[in-house]
């Protein structure tokens, strides 16, 4: 399952987002080290369901009217401090935490009302913009302890006239998520010596940046946009490359009114409507979130996941059946299953998705809404319906 983590300093907002986003019971509080183990749960991203081409909606219970939600894992990482790579504040043990994630979601507080260290201040007293690179330089300046520490093992297989520097390098970062080609890749955009003896610090933190950048991309989410002034904002959209404006308490509370059976609302939409009865004051608290909505289309909370699952990974969404006409399973049930995988992913991959025994068995595949046998080649589209034949069917 695609992971992403929640990353950034204490008091941003992170536990608020990730129980919104999975509605998992977790410590909020205004106080640094709220969370110190990493809390792990169940995120979806949106996207439009393959039954909004045909007469009927699915009925899957993850589509809502057509919008169709799919599973991905959320981590919340404890709050980090400056210094965190040197350990200060349970900094290593935090960012390992991090390797675990496909993608990053910095939170940010975009109100100015925490400062450098993670403490609560009046909101506009501290600048936000200073903490765009934080999370980035941390776990940067992480990799490159980890990469000169474990340097003279490099050095050693150097002496070996097998030596391959790739598979050296893959081998020391494999803990950190990078593969033989995410290393060359990486070593293609530097400028290094051919002899490992000859490395330096410059050569040896230029790898970590361009690791970290390649397999841990971070996505900024500017939380608490409710109470920030729309200067701030402009800066912190024009500071990285993707910015989602946010205000994680708002989702919470209309996820929270859902669940009273007040409020009808999906995840994602920009604006919601009030069923049931509530109180003046609750009414007015839901018209501030609304006008918030309509300001940034949405609380922020989907569309951050989104971002980092679509634009950022930039991952497309299949959806496996047993039978290509009517897009059913065994059981009858439409479009039973949705899976993420990066673009570019074939039949083939989707079958390992689904099942090794499937994959092991795979025959051919079909499209299911062309319904026409399609080469093993063929690289899916966001929405496709496919079905794959395999012994092992």
């Amino acid at each position: 399952m695609l992971s992403l983590a929640l990353a950034g300093k204490p008091n941003a907002g992170k536990s608020t987002f990730y129980t919104a986003a999975t509605r998992a019971d977790v410590d909020v509080a205004n106080y640094p080290f709220t969370t110190i183990d990493a809390n792990r749960g169940v995120a979806t991203a949106r996207t439009d369901c393959p039954c909004l081409e045909r007469e009927e909606r699915c009925g899957n219970d993850r589509c809502h009217d057509g919008k169709r939600y799919v599973p991905l894992e959320l981590y919340d990482v404890a709050g980090l401090v400056p210094g965190a790579h040197e350990g200060r504040g349970l900094g290593n043990q935090f960012l390992d935490e991090l390797t675990n994630a496909d993608a990053i979601l910095h939170v940010i507080d975009a109100s100015g009302g925490t400062d450098a260290e993670g403490e609560p201040v009046e909101p506009g007293s501290h600048d936000p913009v200073d903490d765009v690179e934080f999370i980035e330089q941390e776990m940067t300046q992480w990799l490159a302890g980890i990469v000169d520490r474990n340097w003279e093992a490099v050095e050693r297989k150097s002496r070996s006239p097998e030596f391959d520097i790739n598979d050296a390098l893959t081998e020391l970062l494999t803990g950190f998520g990078a593969t033989t080609a995410d290393v060359a890749a990486c070593l293609r955009d530097l400028d290094y010596p051919d002899d490992p003896m000859q490395w330096d610090d410059e050569e040896t933190e230029a790898l970590a940046a361009a690791v970290r950048a390649r397999t841990k991309p971070i996505i900024l989410v500017a939380n608490k946009v409710d109470i920030a002034d729309g200067d701030t904002l402009d800066r912190l959209t024009d500071a990285a490359d993707i910015v989602i404006p946010a205000t994680a308490d708002g989702e919470l509370a209309l996820r929270r009114a859902v669940e009273a059976g007040v409020v009808d609302y999906d995840p994602g939409d920009d604006d919601f409507e009030i069923v049931g009865d509530i109180s003046d004051q609750q009414a007015a608290g839901l018209e501030q979130i609304r006008d918030v909505m309509a300001e940034h289309g949405g609380t922020g909370v989907q569309a951050a996941l989104n971002a980092a699952v679509y634009d950022l990974l930039d991952h497309v969404t299949a959806y496996p059946v047993e039978n290509e006409t009517k897009w059913v399973d065994g059981q009858g049930n439409v479009l039973p299953d949705a899976f993420l995988l990066p673009d570019g992913s074939t039949p083939t991959d989707l079958a390992a998705k689904i099942h090794s025994d499937i994959a092991e068995g795979y025959l051919h595949a079909v499209n299911g809404k062309t319904d026409r046998r399609i080469s093993d080649d063929y690289e899916l589209d966001d929405g496709d319906v496919i079905k794959i034949v395999s012994t092992a069917n």
